[in-house]
C-alpha cells in the first residue's frame, strides 16, 4: 500500500465541479500528513484541459470515449483498475450523485471500508479521523477506519476550493493513460443528459434569496414570504419538503437535487439545514437563517440568525422593507 490519496474529480458541461477542487485541497494536506501525494483522477474524453486545473501533486488523467459522460459502470470499472493498482491511503469522492452511484461499490469492489458523509478529515500521528454529517445534519459521527486505507464520500462547501486549484506556483504533473479495462461491453449506456425545464423565475441569477423550508407551515403562508421577496425585489426559493409537497415548482428548489445557488444575501426561513440543502446555498455571501430550534444544523453556516417564530418576523420585516 502506498500513502498516497486519490481523489475523483467531477466534471459536467465542460466545468469541473467545486467539490472537486475542496477535495484536491483537502486531500494535498492529508497526504503531507501520511508522507505520501495527492493525485486527482480526471475520468473524460478529450478534456485534458480541464484535468491540468486540479492543483494535486500529479493528475492522472484517463481519456476513452466510452467516459465522455459520466457512466457508473464505465466509472466503476476504471477507478477499481486504478485503486487496485496503486494501492493508495485514501479515496476521496464527493457525496453527490455521482459519488453516491461509485463509493459503495468501490468499497465492496476494494475491500476498503466506506466512510460517507464527510464533512470533516484529519490526520494525526499518521491515523485518519473523519467526521460524517448524519440524521440531516442534527448529529456529527467521529469515526476511523478498520485498517488504514479506506474510501470516503464527502459532502459539497466541507473544505475551501481554492485550496485545490492550480495557483502558487504548483504546477501539477499530467499523466494521460488510456483506459486500463475494456470498456466495450458495457451493459450500461449514456443516451442523454435531460435537463429540468426553466421555470419562472431563475434562482440562480438571483442576488437575494428568500428560501422556505418545512416551517412554513402550510401553502397558504407562502404568501408571507412572497411578499416580503417582493418587497426586497427577489424570488422565493425553497429546500425539498416544499417543493415535494407541491407547494412551489422544483424549479425554485436549492440544493443536491435542486439547484446551487449563490447569492449575495440568503434569507433562511424555517429551514432545519439538511446537508443536501446546504450543498446548495453554502456558498452564498451572507446566510441569515431563522429556526425555532437552535440546534438546526443551518446555524452551523449562517453568519446571523434568530430562533423566533418566522409567521411573526416575516410581516414585520416586509413592513420595514416597504417603510
Amino acid at each position: 500500500m502506498s500513502n498516497d490519496v486519490l481523489i475523483l474529480a467531477e466534471h459536467l458541461k465542460g466545468k469541473v465541479s467545486d467539490i472537486s477542487f475542496e477535495m484536491t485541497g483537502k486531500g494535498r494536506q492529508l497526504a503531507v500528513a501520511f508522507g505520501g501525494k495527492a493525485v486527482a483522477v480526471m475520468l473524460g474524453s478529450g478534456a485534458a484541459a480541464l484535468a491540468a486545473t486540479l492543483g494535486a501533486d500529479s493528475v492522472l488523467y484517463v481519456d476513452d470515449p466510452a467516459l465522455a459522460e459520466f457512466n457508473p459502470q464505465a466509472y466503476g470499472r476504471v477507478l477499481a483498475a486504478l485503486i487496485n493498482d496503486r494501492a493508495p491511503r485514501l479515496v476521496m469522492v464527493g457525496n453527490t450523485s455521482m459519488g453516491m452511484d461509485l463509493a459503495a461499490g468501490l468499497s465492496v469492489t476494494a475491500g476498503l471500508p466506506l466512510m460517507a458523509y464527510v464533512n470533516g478529515l484529519a490526520a494525526e500521528g499518521g491515523a485518519l479521523a473523519a467526521t460524517s454529517q448524519i440524521y440531516g445534519g442534527k448529529i456529527q459521527a467521529e469515526a476511523v477506519p478498520d485498517g488504514e486505507a479506506c474510501v470516503v464520500s464527502c459532502l459539497a462547501g466541507a473544505f475551501p476550493a481554492d485550496a485545490g486549484r492550480v495557483g502558487a506556483g504548483l504546477v501539477p504533473a499530467l499523466e494521460q493513460i488510456a483506459s486500463p479495462v475494456p470498456l466495450a461491453d458495457l451493459q450500461i449506456k449514456f443516451v442523454r443528459m435531460i435537463e429540468p425545464q426553466s421555470g419562472d423565475v431563475d434562482i440562480t441569477q438571483q442576488p437575494i434569496l428568500v428560501s422556505i423550508g418545512r416551517g412554513i407551515g402550510g401553502q397558504e403562508n407562502i404568501e408571507l414570504a412572497q411578499e416580503l421577496a417582493e418587497a426586497l425585489g427577489t424570488a422565493v426559493s425553497a429546500s425539498r419538503p416544499v417543493t415535494d409537497a407541491g407547494w412551489l415548482p422544483k424549479t425554485r428548489q436549492v440544493g443536491k437535487s435542486g439547484l446551487t445557488v449563490k447569492p449575495k444575501i440568503y434569507l433562511a426561513f424555517g429551514i432545519s439545514g439538511a446537508p443536501e440543502h446546504l450543498e446548495g446555498m453554502r456558498g452564498a455571501e451572507t446566510i441569515i437563517a431563522v429556526n425555532t430550534d437552535p440546534k438546526a444544523p443551518i446555524f452551523d453556516v449562517a453568519h446571523y440568525g434568530a430562533t423566533c417564530d418566522m409567521l411573526d418576523l416575516l410581516p414585520a420585516l416586509t413592513e420595514k422593507i416597504k417603510a
